[in-house]
């Protein structure tokens, strides 16, 4: 992930923004009746940026850590924590900036390496993909290469979706004015590049996932989350905001398989997994598409569009916030990352 720069917010207003925006969010996520999450407790998973459910082992979930790792993806068990495999992957080169996994349709993990530290400035990046182990064991795995290029130029994107019917890989690119939902081609080639193309303007995503039957998408940022409804290939209406959890450095969700539930990750060590549930929405009043379901309040009204700059909740004070909080919590991955003189 790429932070935003620290002289964003003056530094006298960084301690009440942070308890400002800590509170209520971080209140409403624990008191969810039936709620449950886990902590990943494996110290080799620091920097946890992509979250997807397992559709072979129940209650087990994949993710992995952000640049600064290897070729590796974690199953983690969400009744203890722990890691209860590494699979290592082969066949790809050297990952560059992994921050997204999705679960697809066909069995297989697709994990977006996607990122772009530079500022959206690589030519291309790429997409791995290989078979969910049938089991739960550390293992190496030749997996498939699959480059990636945008219709519109490089972009820096931390969000990879694998609709869980038709296969389509979707990409949200990350962008403090304003992403872009990206639509890849119906089925990803190993020969050549992969072009996708923008099919819709979303606000700042660090991490989305479709719901287990495919009929709604939801998008997060460091502060928030929304739902739209997905019809056709294409988000419908202004869709809902979701009380997301506080969570500092905001980088991974998903869906449980059962889609009562949505699970919320962050970066750090010990990071714990937040559970939101899902709360069905009644029918949309234009009868134009299915209302997307909610999980806690939902958007005020008179909201931004879908594909406003705006974002419902996403917008310039969020993302104030979002680089004052990074600051506190990122600074010592800042200057990690700083290039050696």
């Amino acid at each position: 992930m790429r932070l935003l720069p620290v002289w964003t917010v003056p530094a006298a207003l960084l301690p009440a923004l942070v308890v400002g925006a800590l509170t209520p969010a971080t209140a409403t996520a624990a008191e969810s009746p039936g709620a449950s999450g886990f902590t990943i407790a494996d110290p080799r998973i620091k920097e946890s940026s992509g979250l997807t459910a397992s559709r072979l082992h129940p209650g087990v979930y994949w993710t992995h850590n952000d640049s600064d790792d290897g070729p590796y993806v974690y199953a983690v068990d969400s009744a203890t924590g722990r890691t209860v495999a590494r699979i290592t992957l082969t066949g790809i080169g050297t990952p560059r900036d992994v921050e997204a996994i999705s679960l697809g349709p066909d069995g297989q993990l697709y994990v977006g390496d996607i990122g772009d530290n530079r500022g959206g400035t690589w030519d291309h990046v790429w997409i791995y993909r290989f078979p969910e182990p049938k089991t739960l064991a550390d293992a190496t795995v030749r997996a498939e290469q699959f480059t990636v290029t945008y219709a519109d130029g490089p972009r820096d994107a931390e969000a990879l979706m694998v609709h869980p019917v038709t296969g389509r890989a979707y990409i949200a690119s990350k962008d403090e004015r304003g992403g872009g939902l990206y639509e890849g081609p119906e089925r990803l080639s190993p020969d050549g590049r992969n072009v996708f193309r923008r099919i819709g303007n979303v606000p700042w995503v660090t991490d989305g996932a479709f719901s287990p039957d495919g009929t709604h998408l939801t998008l997060r940022g460091y502060l928030t989350a929304r739902t739209w409804a997905w019809a056709d290939g294409r988000i419908r209406g202004e869709g809902e905001r979701v009380n997301a959890p506080f969570q500092g450095q905001a980088e991974s969700m998903t869906y449980t398989p059962d889609g009562r539930t949505l699970l919320f990750g962050a970066e750090g060590a010990n990071s714990r997994v937040v559970a939101v549930p899902v709360t069905p929405a009644g029918p949309d009043p234009s009868g134009s598409a299915p209302a997307p379901a909610r999980s806690g309040a939902p958007a005020p009204a008179g909201g931004a569009p879908a594909g406003g700059q705006d974002g419902g909740g996403y917008g310039k004070g969020a993302l104030v916030l979002a680089a004052g909080t990074l600051l506190v919590l990122g600074a010592k991955r800042l200057l990690r990352r700083r290039p050696k003189a």
